[in-house]
């Protein structure tokens, strides 16, 4: 993938590509099968393009391939040192 890309673009490119390997399913078969053109996965799985999914992609996909989106995201947020400006929030209950 991109050099471009953050690290959780890259976590879930990856693991839509693992779970799609383990179910034997090629890059345009599902690429077909949520209805784009035939080099749509393999664009974004590319590592010299800067192609990535979003949300609707990634449900396309998890009905597809009979999963759930939350099987492409990481059980924790994936911390960058470019976050490191972000603030937590406390919640007073």
């Amino acid at each position: 993938m991109h050099d471009s890309l953050d690290e959780i673009e890259r976590f879930i490119i990856n693991k839509v590509k693992d779970i799609r390997k383990s179910k034997g399913v090629s890059q345009t078969t599902l690429s077909l099968a949520i209805g784009k053109s035939t080099t749509f996965i393999s664009d974004i799985e590319a590592p010299s393009k800067k192609a990535k999914y979003n949300t609707i992609h990634l449900n396309l996909i998890a009905i597809a391939l009979d999963c759930s989106p939350k099987d492409f995201l990481p059980q924790k947020p994936i911390l960058e040192k470019k976050y490191e400006f972000i603030k937590k929030i406390e919640v007073d209950k």
